[in-house]
């Protein structure tokens, strides 16, 4: 199995490239400015199964890198069997402060970079009678405050989800994980103590999760689901039907 993914170096991305590579798939881990992660998570990986994760580089806003990253992991591996879009930009989008440069930014690698690799793995994906897997977020149908621009993203990531089914169907199965609380963001807005509690408290199994909570949902979706196309699944300890 070859598996191409969006933002594999870091967090959850590394989560799913260790458990997916633990099960025998071949990696083409794309990252963007996390070099450094990146090329250690390679050399993890590769020491235990020799040449079976290789990187690639790309701003995912940049349009015409997009079907080269789809190219090169073909000719790397000699196919594409999944296609996982991991990769997001994160931040707050206050009313009244939404610049256009957040727009494209939010818009652009939560939405617009997984249409367009979709589109360009397609046909390699319906070769191999492959899939895809949206990282999508609980608040693409509950908005969070003050990130609107985020929030509609990742709304149009859960129904670009169902509509790549409908449309690459029957050869080419494609559904998303939805996270919680998972990891917090890098980010001193999230730092607060009492917020996280809330946050944990939201939930009805009242803790947070694990990457490889994901990772697992992922897996599952890949290998242990033929029949299951255009679902999202919430990875989110109950927090979406208690808020």
């Amino acid at each position: 199995m070859v598996v191409l993914i969006t933002g594999g170096a870091r967090r959850v991305g590394a989560a799913i490239c260790r458990l997916l590579h633990a099960g025998g798939a071949n990696l083409m881990l794309h990252y963007r400015s996390s070099a450094t992660e990146a090329r250690a998570l390679q050399a993890e990986l590769n020491a235990t199964r020799e040449d079976s994760v290789a990187l690639v580089q790309a701003d995912l806003l940049n349009m015409s890198l997009l079907s080269s990253m789809v190219n090169e992991t073909v000719n790397r591996f000699g196919q594409l069997d999944v296609l996982i879009n991991n990769a997001s930009s994160f931040h707050p989008t206050p009313i009244g402060e939404i610049s256009e440069e957040v727009w494209d930014d939010l818009m652009g690698t939560n939405l617009k970079s997984p249409l367009f690799l979709s589109q360009a793995a397609a046909p390699h994906l319906k070769r191999s009678h492959g899939c895809i897997v949206n990282i999508v977020d609980i608040h693409a149908d509950r908005p969070m405050r003050n990130y609107a621009v985020y929030s509609a993203a990742k709304g149009g990531l859960l129904a670009l989800t169902r509509a790549l089914a409908s449309e690459l169907g029957p050869e080419v199965r494609v559904n998303g994980v939805s996270p919680g609380p998972i990891l917090w963001p890098e980010d001193e807005r999230w730092s607060d103590d009492l917020a996280r509690q809330r946050i944990i408290q939201s939930t009805l199994l009242k803790r947070v999760g694990e990457p490889e909570d994901i990772a697992r949902a992922v897996r599952f979706l890949i290998s242990e689901a033929p029949y299951i196309t255009g679902q999202v699944i919430a990875v989110d300890g109950g927090r979406s039907i208690n808020l």
